[in-house]
């Protein structure tokens, strides 16, 4: 297909109510273009009451874009096993004009080799393999809530991953992602924390996962560095779900990450949830116990999610996440009746708005 004619279907393609939540403007002798995206809005609301100088801050209401994006999805068969395909994405703020740039990111760009006897590897920017094969099943909310690694973990950019094809319900993966100091001068400090660790840096994730029936297992690791937001130390973790019947789905899973002795940062995460649908309706719920090292105490922390399909492009949404639930402590004694202790803790996080796919 000649240029022009492509980029004629691309518009035609974006100003016209998709039938699915992709639209397909190129398909022919293997060859194959997908156009996808949603425009999405909200309000948001409370959430931290003070910021991390214990300060005040406002936590009232806000017209919030809810992660509107746009993306292309692009194959090519090379034979009968081997396909080549690339994807890009973008985000854009789709609750109000802005002036800057077109876009305010790339969110994904990458591309790579799928072959239906030796698997699929992939070079770019992409969503962590851990948080695709692992933590994925606590991985719903749209916005906040979620408390096991999510798609950035040491992930996103200048990264390779493999994974094997389906065998017999097993899927193994690996993926690494390189830090590198070319053109960086030496013997200068550098980094968020001024604190700079010479010479480049792989940061290593693997594991496999069970998909068999109603059941799905990840087991999985991250090398969980220093520059990639890790404290230097192996991260792991243990995640499933199990499907009940055609509505009902529960998880369990379990992820943590050593102390180090010089940066901190270990905690033990325990996650328990489950996702309920009827009809357009779906909702979901997950608690958390978060022990962080170094704390005083743990953490209980919830989410929960309800969302209504108004038809197959459209839905609405109601999200509420607590990452730090208030303690209650009940005292009963003498005249003094029953006094109830409500330690301090931020306000309930609210999300709601639509969404429109295409």
């Amino acid at each position: 297909m000649k240029k022009t004619l492509l980029a004629t279907a691309i518009i035609g393609a974006l100003g016209a109510s998709a039938a699915a939540q992709a639209a397909t403007v190129y398909d022919q002798d293997g060859t194959k273009l997908d156009v996808y995206g949603r425009i999405a809005m909200g309000i948001a609301g409370g959430g931290a009451e003070y910021n991390d100088d214990k300060e005040k801050i406002d936590n009232s209401a806000e017209f919030v874009d809810v992660y509107s994006r746009l993306g292309l999805r692009m194959s090519q068969e090379v034979n009968s096993d081997l396909t080549a395909f690339g994807r890009v994405e973008w985000r854009f703020k789709g609750d109000e004009r802005y002036t800057e740039s077109g876009f305010t990111e790339v969110r994904q760009s990458y591309l790579g080799l799928q072959s239906k006897q030796y698997g699929t590897v992939q070079a770019g920017n992409f969503d962590s393999f851990y948080n695709q094969f692992v933590s994925l099943p606590f991985d719903w909310e749209i916005d906040r809530g979620l408390e096991f690694a999510g798609h950035t973990k040491q992930s996103r950019g200048d990264s390779i991953g493999y994974y094997t094809p389906n065998l017999e319900g097993w899927t193994a993966f690996l993926q690494l992602k390189y830090y590198s100091e070319r053109g960086r001068l030496e013997n200068v400090p550098g980094g968020a924390d001024g604190v700079r660790d010479d010479g480049n840096v792989v940061a290593a994730q693997g594991g496999v996962r069970y998909e068999q029936g109603p059941i799905t297992v990840g087991l999985g690791f991250v090398d969980d560095v220093v520059r990639g937001g890790g404290n230097g130390e192996i991260m792991g973790g243990l995640i499933g779900s199990y499907q009940i019947n055609d509505q009902l789905t529960a998880r369990l899973g379990y992820e943590g990450r050593e102390n180090s002795s010089t940066r901190g940062g270990g905690y033990d995460t325990f996650g328990l949830g489950g996702t309920y649908t009827t009809g357009p309706w779906a909702f979901a719920a997950d608690i958390y116990n978060v022990d962080n090292d170094g704390d005083d105490d743990s953490r209980t922390a919830w989410a929960l999610g309800s969302y209504y399909k108004v038809s197959s492009n459209f839905d609405v949404f109601l999200e509420l996440n607590q990452r730090d639930q208030q303690s209650i402590d009940v005292t009963i004694g003498g005249g003094d009746g029953v006094r109830v202790d409500r330690a301090d803790g931020d306000d309930i996080y609210y999300l709601t708005g639509a969404r429109y796919h295409f």
